[in-house]
């Protein structure tokens, strides 16, 4: 939770940046947050907010530890395992940037690529292009040509086809370069993105929308550019300025923990039974229908991970982004659960949560008329935050192996 007048590193979260979140809320509301008197309070979304100056971190907590650096760090290398977040060592080392914030290392990363493909040569293409010329070379535009040229006889107003960088490509990162300059709050940043501002060829302006984005295809020339833009369509489509023409514009690169968490599990796991144990298949959201209305779509059910899907007596786990902290899970997720027993025809089911413990639990579904215990078993599974990244994805490898093949 953020109230007003709270500072955030030296910044005062005041009355001007609480508005621009609150216009930023709107009528619709927004998954990062909700509105609460004189403040915000976070929901389950973690990475960063940026209003105006003041930059918030919003971190993951799956145990009572308050160490925010450890957790950052894990924030990071979850993002960088599942692959939202391909951020290379030289990016931070080599800038010695001091917040090491996740939008400073998205910028970082962003001026990293741009200056790779200032290095290798910017890629030109064909584009046709209408000028008042001196000279007679394409078509000449007659109705536009009478128009500019009654008393210039010399000139001559033609459409050609130009051979240079301006395309869509390069508008749409030279457009995010100068948004990073507007606002980057780094000074270590900020040397390198006026030296590139420099020697980026200056482009055309663009109105970036996510159609723009969809239709982009690249080639063996373009191939290079893919990172790059990937990024620019981050941070482009989630900047909002502010309507009112002041400072307090909102950036917000935001992640649903519950997702990233699935993701998490579902990569961590698959690296371990790729070198260990590579009979087993795994699949994450796999879909099968289970209600068929008389008029309308079909409604499926999706669990986060199967293993073994295609071979009867699969393995199903469900991952929750949340601390049990000893009590049982919620009926819901237990029927959900069931509901996979049942139409996955699982010889194993399992909940998996973070924890500050490892631990197993077992249980057994209840026979409908005689409360009996029936063969249909759910795992409850507490995986414990390690102290680095790549220590806990073999521990989360570990434990739920050992749990699978242990009957």
């Amino acid at each position: 939770m953020l109230k007003l007048d709270q500072e955030v590193d030296g910044v005062k979260f005041d009355e001007s940046k609480l508005k621009a979140l609150q216009a930023f809320y709107g009528d619709k509301g927004v998954p990062y947050f909700s509105l609460v008197h004189k403040g915000v309070k976070f929901n389950e979304n973690v990475g960063v907010l940026q209003v105006g100056n003041l930059t918030i971190e919003v971190l993951p907590k799956a145990d009572k530890s308050e160490n925010k650096k450890q957790w950052h760090e894990m924030l990071i290398g979850m993002l960088k395992a599942v692959g939202i977040f391909d951020i290379q060592a030289p990016s931070s080392s080599n800038l010695k940037l001091k917040t090491n914030s996740i939008l400073d290392l998205y910028f970082a990363l962003f001026l990293q690529e741009i200056e790779y493909l200032l290095h290798r040569g910017l890629v030109k293409r064909y584009r046709k292009t209408e000028s008042n010329s001196t000279a007679l070379k394409g078509s000449i535009q007659f109705a536009q040509h009478i128009q500019k040229n009654l008393v210039h006889q010399e000139r001559f107003y033609v459409r050609h086809t130009t051979y240079d960088v301006q395309h869509q490509l390069h508008q749409i990162l030279y457009k995010t370069l100068v948004l990073i300059n507007r606002i980057n709050t780094n000074p270590e940043l900020q040397s390198k993105i006026g030296s590139l501002l420099l020697n980026f060829p200056e482009q055309l302006e663009l109105k970036v929308t996510e159609a723009i984005f969809e239709k982009i295809t690249y080639n063996r020339k373009t191939e290079g550019y893919r990172k790059a833009v990937d990024i620019a369509k981050l941070l482009l489509l989630n900047y909002h300025p502010d309507v009112s023409k002041g400072a307090n514009y909102v950036l917000a690169l935001m992640f649903d923990m519950n997702l990233l968490w699935e993701r998490f599990v579902y990569v961590s796991l698959r690296k371990g039974l790729r070198v260990n144990k590579p009979d087993f298949t795994i699949a994450s959201q796999t879909s099968k229908y289970f209600w068929q209305p008389e008029k309308g779509f079909r409604s499926k059910i999706i669990p986060d991970i199967v293993l073994n899907k295609d071979i009867p007596g699969c393995v199903v786990l469900d991952t929750k982004w949340k601390n049990l902290n000893g009590y049982n899970p919620s009926p819901d997720d237990l029927r959900q659960l069931y509901v996979y027993h049942e139409y996955y025809k699982a010889v194993k089911v399992a909940l998996v949560y973070p924890g500050s413990t490892q631990n197993q639990t077992k249980g057994r579904y209840l026979h409908l008329d005689t409360g009996d215990k029936t063969e249909k078993e759910c795992s409850v599974i507490s995986l414990s935050v390690k102290e680095n990244i790549v220590d806990w994805q073999s521990s989360i490898y570990s434990e739920l192996a050992n749990w699978i093949t242990n009957t």
